[in-house]
């Protein structure tokens, strides 16, 4: 997930972030940057589910980080299966 809004954000504003979404064996990025993002783990039965699920997740990291609510840019998932696909294609 990705937030964009109108200001450089700061090395402890994302660590804030990091450690607020640690719970989800999520990492976060954003220093130096206009935006803030995280990757965070979630279970959900559908690829839809898991996006509402991460959004919410994710915008209570940025408000327990004391990060602006910018709007989320981007969000995108991988499941199990994609994985475990990836790994199997190298095999030959």
């Amino acid at each position: 997930m990705t937030a964009e809004g109108d200001r450089v954000l700061t090395h402890d504003e994302i660590l804030e972030l990091a450690d607020a979404v640690a719970v989800h064996q999520g990492i976060a990025t954003g220093i130096g940057a206009m935006a803030y993002g995280a990757q965070l783990v979630v279970e959900a039965s559908t690829s839809d589910e898991a996006v509402d699920a991460a959004m919410r997740v994710f915008a209570n990291a940025a408000a327990s980080a004391g990060l602006p609510p910018w709007p989320i840019t981007r969000a995108e998932t991988i499941g199990e299966d994609d994985e475990l696909d990836d790994e199997g294609d190298d095999a030959g």
